[in-house]
């Protein structure tokens, strides 16, 4: 292969050759804004990431990712009565004792270092990530971007005060290895969509 094809990518527009490929992508530095290191990391984990300036576009986007994945006829799981809203317009049944295609859910932070998402009791109740629908549409804001797991941590110790939250995990792959991978051992990979509100 061309070394230049190899750094910068195929021209050819029926090539497949650095497509789907994050490594023609610079790195961003260590300088560079916690969400743009977060939305690197969390893409480069095989994570989907939609931005939304406004509630109309996250409506907006929760709609194309429904009609992507032929969902409008299908069941959700939803534990946040703070969400059921985009359930409600797009007439989904929810509830507990379904047989869900996704879940719709919120999260406690994002964590920029591994790219994950970091939950809590509130959002997925005593459920292990292995028990959760094999897609999931989280809603966060930008306010909820921390640069590791310590500074997540003690987010939630300063929101919550005294009624910690149980179950405090991270998803953090979100497609499947394309090889045998041991870091991913014991984890199972999500279709995981974000829909990322500026609130900032």
């Amino acid at each position: 292969m061309n070394l230049f094809k190899k750094l910068f990518g195929s021209n050819d527009p029926s090539s497949d050759e650095g497509k789907n490929d994050n490594s023609n992508k610079p790195n961003p530095d260590i300088n560079s804004p916690l969400d743009e290191q977060f939305i690197y990391n969390f893409k480069k984990n095989g994570g989907k990431f939609l931005y939304c300036e406004n509630l109309e576009e996250v409506k907006e986007q929760f709609e194309n990712i429904l009609e992507e994945n032929d969902w409008f006829e299908c069941e959700a799981l939803c534990y946040e009565p703070k969400l059921f809203f985009l359930l409600d317009e797009n007439k989904l049944t929810y509830g507990q004792n379904l047989n869900p295609k996704f879940l719709l859910s919120g999260c406690e932070n994002l964590v920029t270092e591994e790219g994950s998402i970091l939950f809590s009791s509130n959002q997925i109740k005593q459920k292990k990530p292995n028990d959760l629908p094999a897609n999931i549409v989280i809603l966060a804001k930008t306010s909820q971007i921390v640069e590791g797991k310590s500074e997540g941590l003690s987010a939630i110790r300063k929101k919550y005060l005294t009624e910690y939250p149980t179950n405090i995990t991270t998803i953090k792959y979100f497609e499947k290895a394309k090889e045998e991978d041991f870091t991913q051992y014991g984890s199972s990979a999500k279709n995981l969509y974000l829909l990322l509100l500026e609130d900032l």
